[in-house]
């Protein structure tokens, strides 16, 4: 019932394949789909893998850089598959030991895998054994507990109480064992009272008369105790403090301190005065000829990493657990343990150091779930592996850690907006640039930033102003055209303006005035459009239709999707639900998605970064652009190295 199996290194030397009997289309496809979005991208979290009507499951062995994989079609159920491919590893492992030994490909090549007889013989003795698990058979109704209860025992009133007859009538045996009650002196409304009250009490499933015996030691502890344990009472609240005199550090004790007129400049500086006040600071923009500047962070002295108090946590657990088995010796042996390479890791020995490194990542803003994912994915990675000399867990799992951080925020493909405006430039066609996202991240301002930086690089920009549901959306963005065009005037490109504006006010459907704007471009020689849409919620289904509309009618060159740094966990729901809604009202088969990420307000979270990781793991599509303030020139690029080194920082 398999489809195949494979194994083969990580180096993609295939050692051993195995291919089902009447199986005829070759698993290269699903393996190197396989391969693509799940391994080299660090989702080797989650076994298992459907691609089409396949469903692969695979293991790692890091200790030979082994992958192993099978594939089976998805709508059978084998529930036998993750032993078998356990047992397979197990015993391929021990049959081929020395030869897995042998580092270098060469020697891997030369080396002769008859491995089927084995295979056969495991997949066999697992059917066998799956088909021993068969289902138990189904219980006859006598054979059942429900056939021992009586109707009588079933009856329960509504407050738990079986003494009583459906009808309201108390049965007979209660009534005869009521006055058993009678010894202790309580008036007859507080025992009518507390008679309805032992359900409350906890007194249900108890007897008459080991209810009698409870109230009894409850009054005989109440007289002999006396008033000496009162209940006690809840503490009076307490007042509130009245409001505090708010004073300024910089403030000054009085308006004295604040005049400036005496020094004769109207200004703090010394009496000169404000020259940058009187210049437009539009004008002191530098250029943003070529690529764009990546972000950067200095690394602080002060800002250790969490690597050191793991290591001494792991160290100090080691020894504890050395000196309990080993005497007085143990404590110094088992921090040599810990520190030397001497044994392959296990899923035990990296829990600790797991769970420290998901809370931290936490703290950095990634989104939960994304972080349980990527410490399982680095827990596959490193299990079975050998550590090195002198090297501890909390060490060999930051390294594995931060070396997948690095891979996920690497783009998985070539992002060179420049090169691709020139090609579609050669093919006399504007490049469509399509902005997206949820309310208030920064879509107009963000894409004012990315017409500035293609102006200066000799592009001509039209926007397309298709946000026709907030108010002011198309006068922040006329602003913007009239303040581009200041910048770069007229004169300067043959009288013609760098930067116009399309807009038909409001209230119009969005995906026609894009045709229209596109249509305009085309004939009036623009080389880049760029399309602002409305923001909105990603649970508001009539605008996630219309968004869908609009790119499915217009095809743009590039779906951006504008999302800010500050969010953790919604992320991950925005990502989610905005590439959900593009395939369901999408009309084609294989619909348009979102291409790549505009983070904004990255400079107002610090080292906080976390929401990187959470986009780019969700999408699988790079970080085109990254905002990091309010004027034309604060437009970067993502540098993976440097956000990752922020996000492990203490």
């Amino acid at each position: 019932m398999l489809d195949f199996f494979t194994i083969f290194s990580k180096g993609g030397i295939v050692l051993w394949c195995f291919q089902g009997a009447g199986v005829s289309e070759s698993f290269t496809g699903p393996v190197n789909a396989l391969i693509r979005s799940v391994i080299l991208q660090e989702r080797s979290g989650n076994n298992s893998f459907n691609h089409e009507a396949l469903s692969l499951k695979y293991k790692l062995d890091n200790e030979f850089e082994l992958i192993f994989v099978v594939g089976f079609q998805k709508i059978l159920t084998l529930t036998y598959v993750d032993k078998f491919i356990d047992d397979v590893q197990l015993h391929f492992r021990d049959r081929y030991k020395n030869e897995l030994e042998q580092k270098g490909a060469l020697k891997l090549l030369n080396n002769n895998f008859e491995f089927e007889d084995d295979f056969k013989m495991l997949l066999r003795g697992a059917e066998e054994s799956s088909k021993a698990r068969s289902p138990a058979p189904m219980r006859t109704f006598k054979e059942s507990e429900k056939s021992q209860k009586t109707v009588k025992s079933m009856i329960e009133t509504k407050g738990g109480d079986k003494g009583k007859e459906p009808g309201g009538k108390k049965n007979k045996n209660t009534k005869k064992e009521a006055p058993a009650a009678e010894p202790v002196k309580v008036d007859q409304s507080k025992n009518s009272s507390s008679g309805q009250k032992t359900v409350e009490n906890g007194n249900q499933g108890m007897t008459p008369e080991e209810i009698v015996l409870k109230k009894r030691e409850e009054f005989l502890r109440k007289r002999m105790g006396g008033n000496t344990e009162k209940p006690s009472k809840s503490p009076k609240p307490q007042k509130p403090r009245e409001k505090q005199m708010r004073v300024w550090n910089m403030g000054g004790n009085s308006t004295k301190d604040l005049d400036y007129t005496k020094n004769g400049g109207g200004s703090p500086n010394g009496g000169e005065p404000n020259l940058e006040a009187q210049i437009d600071t539009g004008m002191q923009l530098s250029s943003m000829k070529g690529e764009l500047l990546s972000v950067d962070y200095e690394s602080s002295d002060d800002g250790d990493l969490i690597e050191e108090e793991e290591e001494r946590a792991v160290v100090s657990e080691t020894s504890k657990a050395s000196a309990k088995k080993g005497g007085g010796f143990g404590g110094m042996f088992g921090m040599l343990k810990g520190l030397v390479g001497s044994k392959s890791l296990t899923r035990e020995d990296m829990e600790a150091v797991l769970e420290k490194m998901r809370d931290h990542l936490i703290a950095k803003n990634v989104a939960a779930e994304i972080a349980s994912q990527l410490c399982d994915s680095v827990a596959k990675k490193l299990e079975g592996k050998v550590m090195g000399t002198f090297t501890t867990v909390a060490s060999t799992v930051k390294q594995a850690l931060q070396e997948s951080l690095v891979q996920i925020l690497q783009p998985k493909r070539r992002v060179d907006i420049l090169r691709d405006v020139m090609e579609a430039q050669s093919q006399r066609r504007p490049f469509v640039i399509t902005f997206c996202g949820v309310n208030g991240v920064g879509k107009s301002t963000n894409l004012a930033k990315i017409s500035y930086w293609l102006i200066e690089n000799g592009f001509t920009v039209l926007i397309a102003a298709c946000d026709t549901f907030r108010a002011g959306a198309v006068e922040q963005l006329r602003t913007h055209q009239r303040r581009l065009n200041s910048l770069h005037p007229p004169e300067k490109h043959g009288g013609r303006p760098v930067v116009q504006l399309y807009e038909k006010g409001y209230g119009k459907d969005a995906a026609g005035i894009a045709m229209e704007a596109i249509a305009y471009a085309r004939n009036q020689a623009f080389d880049v459009v760029l399309v602002d849409t409305a923001g909105r919620m990603q649970d508001n289904a009539p605008l996630m239709t219309a968004l869908a509309k609009l790119i499915a009618v217009n095809m743009p060159d590039l779906v951006l999707f504008v999302g800010e740094a500050l969010v953790g966990n919604e992320a991950v729901d925005q990502l989610v639900k905005f590439n959900q809604a593009l395939a369901d009202h999408s009309m084609s088969d294989k619909p348009r998605l979102i291409d790549g990420i505009v983070l904004t307000k990255f400079d107002t979270i610090d080292d906080k970064v976390g929401a990187a990781i959470s986009m780019t793991y969700i999408t699988g599509q790079p970080i085109v652009f990254v905002g990091t303030g309010q004027t034309y020139n604060d437009l970067r690029s993502l540098n993976a190295r440097a956000v990752v080194s922020a996000l492990m920082k203490a």
